[in-house]
């Protein structure tokens, strides 16, 4: 020591890498940066793989309701059914041809 000054440890350390570190002082703070980088694109992309698996489920549980709903409008248009509730609930029949009249306007 020269004469009665103390210098804190890191005031010395910090005026020592500023005088002769700075080439590593960017370099740390390079990697640093790079580091929170890569964790935050990391959580990122779990987060995005996370959704698009979420968007899969859904689009296949729609597909099924889908193919459900196509099922369904072909029994209820089927022809025979169709025939058989005219018939039995609304009680229409089938016109004879004799029994038809065609009206024309001019």
């Amino acid at each position: 020591m020269i004469g009665n000054e103390r210098h804190g440890l890191i005031g010395i350390i910090g005026s020592d890498l500023l005088r002769y570190g700075k080439l590593p002082l960017l370099l740390l703070i390079a990697v640093l940066v790079s580091a929170v980088l890569v964790v935050m694109t990391t959580h990122q992309t779990r987060r995005l793989t996370a959704e698009r698996e979420q968007m899969a489920l859904e689009k296949d549980a729609l597909d099924i309701e889908w193919r459900n709903l196509i099922l369904e409008e072909n029994a209820l248009g089927d022809r025979s059914r169709v025939e058989r509730i005219v018939t039995e609930k609304l009680q229409m029949q089938h016109v004879d041809p004799s029994q038809e009249n065609i009206v024309l306007q001019p």
